[in-house]
């Protein structure tokens, strides 16, 4: 895993340390806010090292932006299974350019479909998803927890 360079950020392979720092920093913020998940508890998923599924540290002139992390191998395509961007970083193309490469990278070994799941009422982030040309194809209730549900949405990949 390798560092990628993006429109203005990065993205480096995750750290303990930089899990460290963003981890507590987006357990503030919605969906893991809501769900009370604990910087903790996001630190620890954001360090873990496993196979087939990348972490990186999103940083913006050298400064923690936010997390994501990939699942690779997932229905015949990879699944978006984590992005977080910190408040001061939103709404400054930071997502919608991690959308290109992520869909850049899907076809470059011949993926058919993108997947990612939000919150339904993280609607911020669905109409983000949307806007990047995913649809809404099942809702999950009670996956995360009880009385709340997610909204699967898929980017089926067209031959160009």
């Amino acid at each position: 895993m390798k560092a990628v360079r993006l429109k203005g950020f990065d993205l480096e392979p995750m750290t303990p340390v930089a899990a460290k720092t963003v981890g507590p920093l987006l357990s503030r913020i919605d969906p893991w806010a809501r769900y009370a998940y604990t910087g903790e508890a996001l630190t620890a998923f954001l360090a873990n090292e496993e196979a087939g599924a990348p972490r990186f540290a999103i940083k913006a002139d050298r400064v923690i932006a936010g997390a994501i992390s990939i699942r690779n191998n997932w229905l015949r395509g990879p699944y978006l299974q984590f992005l977080g961007i910190l408040p001061g970083y939103q709404s400054h193309g930071i997502g919608g350019a991690i959308l290109d490469w992520f869909e850049s990278e899907a076809r470059s070994i011949g993926a058919q479909n993108l997947w990612v799941a939000a919150s339904e009422f993280n609607t911020r982030a669905l109409s983000f998803y949307e806007k990047h040309g995913f649809n809404r194809i099942a809702t999950l209730s009670d996956l995360v927890v009880e009385g709340s549900s997610e909204i699967l949405l898929r980017k089926h990949l067209t031959a160009d």
